[in-house]
């Protein structure tokens, strides 16, 4: 797909970050919008954005249309695929986009948390890609995009709820490709892994319990740690994969972060999990140092 004047995409999590970000990009080349998030507020706020993002055409005005919805409800899903092409007659892209993150050791993990995140994170995923199929089929020009993450392409400890999904997103996605290219149905599919990108997915994310004292001195140093990692904006994020759907390429990398990552998992598949624990300690011995020297400041206060 070499341009999105006049298609239609749909996009979840487009509330905020990347999903906010692509529907302002696409609105300015023309595409036609279905917006998708759980906060009704932020949803509103960005079709607001996108209308005044779209190029102004006499008598074709580009028409955006919302649904609040949870990715992980698969009638909803679908209800709302359906819905979608009979208000814009047609869908050509689809960003499954919606994400959340979890962090717990195995060992503590809450099965209620594994639950919400593999509910969000994979299920949204597969419900979207199966819900919109059929019409991207229809139109004859369709593509799919589904978010996956570096850490669909190398693991972390107290990530395993997060790396789990973000790696059934990418073996999906994957498949799906390959089939897509079996069957010549002008249909195809990119998997994005995002490195670290400026988005509120650090300081909305559940951190449990376990966490601190394991790897973390507070569940709120744990959450700017995590964010001080996120490198890339939203914007320059929708610019990649944009790119990456015109090129139809297959996996798309964003960020240096993540690029290091893929290198890294593929040179040293096995070994790189000690690199990763060594960094870990690492991280985990800073942390206390600065908690100490807080601990310290205020006790002089006091």
């Amino acid at each position: 797909m070499k341009n999105f004047t006049d298609r239609v995409a749909a996009i979840t999590g487009a509330g905020s970050g990347m999903g906010r970000s692509l529907a302002i990009q696409l609105a300015r080349e023309g595409c036609h919008l279905a917006l998708a998030d759980r906060n009704a507020a932020s949803l509103a706020e960005t079709a607001q954005l996108a209308q005044a993002a779209a190029p102004q055409i006499v008598g074709a005005p580009l028409r955006i249309t919302t649904r609040v919805l949870d990715v992980a409800d698969r009638a909803a899903m679908f209800d709302w695929a359906a819905e979608t092409a009979a208000q814009h007659q047609r869908v050509n892209l689809v960003f499954n986009n919606a994400g959340v993150a979890l962090s717990s050791t195995i060992e503590g993990m809450d099965y209620a948390d594994l639950e919400w995140i593999v509910g969000i994170n994979f299920w949204g995923v597969v419900h979207g890609t199966k819900a919109f199929l059929p019409y991207l089929k229809a139109s004859g020009a369709g593509h799919i995009v589904n978010t996956s993450s570096v850490f669909g392409l190398f693991s972390q400890p107290g990530m395993s709820g997060y790396n789990a999904t973000k790696f059934a997103v990418r073996g999906l996605t994957e498949a799906l490709r390959q089939e897509l290219d079996l069957m010549k149905c002008g249909v195809s599919a990119t998997c994005v892994h995002p490195g670290g990108i400026r988005t509120g997915i650090a300081q909305s994310s559940r951190i449990s319990s376990n966490m601190v004292g394991f790897m973390l001195e507070t569940e709120q140093q744990g959450k700017d740690d995590f964010e001080k990692f996120f490198i890339t904006t939203a914007d320059e994020a929708a610019r990649v994969i944009l790119d990456g759907v015109r090129k139809n390429k297959r996996r798309v990398l964003i960020g240096r972060d993540a690029r290091a990552a893929d290198w890294l998992a593929r040179t040293l598949p096995a070994a790189y999990q000690a690199l990763v624990v060594m960094q870990t300690r690492r991280m985990k011995r800073i942390a206390e140092k600065r908690a100490r020297r807080a601990a310290q400041v205020d006790g002089r206060r006091a």
